[in-house]
């Protein structure tokens, strides 16, 4: 990628006459002239769109970050050329970055069939599907003959890329999908009526995006039919545009487990990463103060056995990442299949309690052999009127970290799978609700276990 961005810029920058700067630029894709530009001046960007002209830039831009400032350089009547001539669902995200005034008046300026296409998307709320597609598909009437569903292709190609698979039409509502494969293959007099698929996947547009992402996922088909409730086709979902849904909605989950209430985009000023990233970390430290509250209850034992302080934070944070690995396995199932039966659900409790409480049994045994080794070698009093050191109470503190550690584990584990399950059956999103939660259920039942058992062991209670 470095070598073909300095490749680029040399040519751009050279003496070259713009026939011969075009000719070579021919020799790239899109998507490598897209990168070299956040390295040009604005003066470079102009020439360069010059050089390419409106056709080729209108391809180029739907790879570029921002493109709306590439715009902004532009006079709002070649702006608008090149919106008109990209795919309908690129030139919303475009538009989308601008001002509504700049929005509505470039809009104002495209073709009204490209205009027409843009409107329709944009009508659609970001969480329903039809603001996910685009109007590049071909159609074909059903009861065409070969020839002629043969030039009906030819004829939609020039403006419609999406040819590998083309949708079939009776009387303006969808009837099946017929692969180009299966046209070409076709003789002369051979009925096309066999080989269309009527019971192709369609979905609808004003359908929620997290409703059907699932069963897009299950079928391995370039493009997806977007009707209207008539059962007229709006627009496609492509495979292209699954794959960015699929990576947005991960994103998304990511943001959510890492408190983040929307996504934070590397452009944003410091005060709007500040709101996106505040409420969150508002609520966690209530829910810390919470944690603090439980643990000063056990002020005597504090008190008492000076040296159990030190180990906390291991009982605390070992019981913390094994509920995130139960949690982030229990998302990553819901997420790939909605079925919540009892008995899948009693599959997957078992099985992250047996891996909980076998991490457990594995880190408590270490956890106790390193903390007894650990108060060995300082050598220091542990319990509050001790005069020296005291193996006895390094076994007691030993033992009741690593016993900590077992059942701390194993109900971290337990939590990591009940509570994202409880939420989506509440219909609360379980990966904004579930991680908070579990950090201070977890602290607090590590707290209540942890110095129970050394209280219980050096007599306390």
């Amino acid at each position: 990628m470095e070598e073909f961005l300095n490749e680029l810029l040399q040519i751009i920058r050279s003496s070259k006459t713009n026939e011969e700067k075009k000719e070579l630029l021919e020799d790239y894709h899109d998507s490598d002239i897209a990168d070299v530009f956040h390295e040009l001046s604005d003066d470079e960007k102009l020439r360069l769109a010059r050089i390419l002209g409106k056709d080729k830039m209108s391809d180029i831009l739907s790879y570029i970050e921002n493109a709306d400032e590439f715009l902004d350089l532009l006079k709002d009547e070649d702006a608008a050329d090149v919106l008109e001539n990209m795919d309908a669902d690129d030139a919303v995200d475009v538009l989308q970055d601008m001002g509504k005034e700049d929005r509505e008046k470039i809009i104002s300026l495209m073709e009204p069939e490209a205009a027409e296409d843009v409107k329709l998307i944009m009508s659609y709320d970001e969480d329903e599907v039809g603001s996910l597609m685009t109007t590049n598909f071909i159609t074909i009437h059903r009861g065409s003959s070969v020839t002629g569903a043969m030039k009906e292709l030819i004829a939609q190609a020039n403006e419609n890329d999406n040819i590998t698979t083309l949708i079939v039409e009776d009387n303006g509502k969808f009837y099946g999908c017929l692969s180009l494969k299966d046209l070409i293959c076709l003789r002369k007099g051979d009925d096309i009526e066999t080989k269309i698929m009527t019971n192709y996947p369609t979905v609808y547009a004003k359908q929620k995006t997290d409703e059907v992402i699932n069963d897009l996922k299950d079928y391995n088909e370039d493009l997806i039919p977007v009707l209207d409730q008539d059962d007229t086709v709006l627009g496609v979902i492509t495979s292209n545009d699954l794959v960015e849904l699929v990576s947005s909605e991960a994103a998304e989950d990511y943001n959510k487990l890492a408190g983040l209430t929307d996504e934070e985009d590397e452009h944003d000023p410091v005060y709007k990463a500040l709101l996106k990233r505040i409420p969150w970390l508002a609520l966690l430290l209530v829910l810390g103060l919470l944690v603090s509250t439980v643990i000063s209850l056990y002020s005597n034992v504090i008190e008492g056995v000076t040296a159990a302080v030190i180990f906390q934070s291991v009982v605390f944070d070992m019981a913390g990442n094994g509920g995130s690995q139960s949690l982030a396995v229990t998302l990553t199932k819901i997420t790939k299949n909605d079925d919540l039966s009892a008995k899948r659900i009693s599959k997957m409790f078992f099985k992250e309690l047996a891996i909980g409480a076998l991490n457990g049994v594995v880190l408590g045994a270490l956890g106790f052999g390193v903390v007894f080794g650990f108060l060995c070698i300082r050598q220091q009093p542990i319990m509050n009127g001790d005069s020296a050191f005291n193996v006895m109470h390094a076994l007691q503190v030993g033992g009741a970290v690593g016993l900590s550690l077992v059942i701390s584990m194993s109900i971290s584990a337990m939590l990591g799978i009940l509570l994202p399950v409880l939420f989506k059956k509440l219909h609360v999103d379980p990966a904004v609700a579930s991680a908070p939660m579990i950090t201070t259920f977890n602290d607090i039942a590590s707290a209540c276990i942890y110095y129970t058992l050394i209280g219980i062991l050096f007599g306390l209670f």
